[in-house]
């Protein structure tokens, strides 16, 4: 049971650091005019490709579900989704670092919805891990423009965070999958989430063309770690250590913001940036703790 733990804690953090390499690949195309309807159907659609093809000729597994299995994938899909576009149009509305400040409030939400209709206790283990964190998450916000937060803003990162929560929740106990392999799981996560960005682009038909070299490998590693990494380990990480300890362990998404922006944004690395790291370290050693 200890080996699956740590292989889980393992899977957790993976998820949780290849998510945060979004803005590496995202922002180079919002640069060039890419909207995000387009940048999000180019990530999934991608990512859909690629992993049909690993599963089929690589891991040569079947693709095929039964009829009750449809739903609650469709379903697991849109929330996935949803929660990736709601958060990238809040941007539109309130800074960056407000919105991942907001979003972080998803492992709250996870822990309430299990304690609340799963039944799981709430240790002071758990409590104390969140308020780590979340004052982490906090301090990484650095701002001086003082400006007011744009209401409709923040009700998009709240949705994108209850999103997310019930996604976590949903694969860990919705009992129609809870045996499905985690790759074949991932892969209808990723083709049904995909509908959601076809239907908002009018069937396609409102899809930006990417016409350079550079914007194509930016989806292409859009895909490939945010994407396919992320939503493969952290499917199996909510298997193996459950949905709470797997939604603290996000906070290494920030983390990992913070490097991608340093290295490759030439983004001022401060005190109290360092602090907030310290903060979000602790509480995921403490989850890590914990499971041992």
């Amino acid at each position: 049971m200890k080996k699956y733990r740590k292989v889980g804690l393992a899977y957790g953090c993976i998820a949780a650091a290849s998510y945060g390499t979004n803005p590496l690949f995202a922002l180079p195309l919002y640069n060039r005019g890419i909207g995000v309807n387009s940048v999000l159907f180019y990530r999934y659609f991608i990512a859909v490709i690629l992993y049909a093809v690993w599963i089929k000729f690589v891991k040569k597994h079947s693709l095929k579900i039964s009829k009750n299995e449809v739903l609650p994938l469709f379903i697991f899909g849109m929330l996935f989704s949803i929660s990736s576009l709601t958060l990238f149009c809040a941007f539109k509305y309130i800074a960056v670092g407000i919105a991942c400040t907001l979003l972080f409030i998803y492992p709250i939400i996870v822990a309430l919805i299990m304690a609340l209709f799963y039944k799981e206790k709430v240790t002071k283990s758990v409590i104390f891990a969140i308020l780590l964190t979340s004052f982490g998450i906090f301090l990484l916000y650095n701002t001086t423009s003082g400006a007011s937060l744009n209401l409709y803003g923040v009700g998009l990162v709240l949705l994108s965070a209850l999103s997310y929560a019930l996604y976590i929740v949903g694969v860990k106990n919705n009992k129609t999958v809870q045996h499905m392999k985690s790759e074949k799981l991932s892969f209808y996560v990723m083709l049904f989430g995909l509908l959601v960005y076809i239907y908002n682009l009018k069937f396609c038909t409102q899809l930006q063309v990417l016409h350079s070299p550079f914007l194509w490998l930016c989806t292409l590693g859009l895909s490939i770690l945010p994407t396919i990494i992320s939503i493969e380990t952290i499917t199996i990480a909510i298997k193996l250590i459950g949905s709470t300890s797997t939604a603290i362990l996000g906070a290494l998404e920030p983390l990992t913001a913070i490097v991608v922006g340093v290295l490759f944004f030439k983004e001022q690395l401060t005190f109290r940036i360092l602090c907030g790291v310290i903060f979000i370290l602790f509480g995921v050693i403490l989850v890590i703790l914990r499971n041992k």
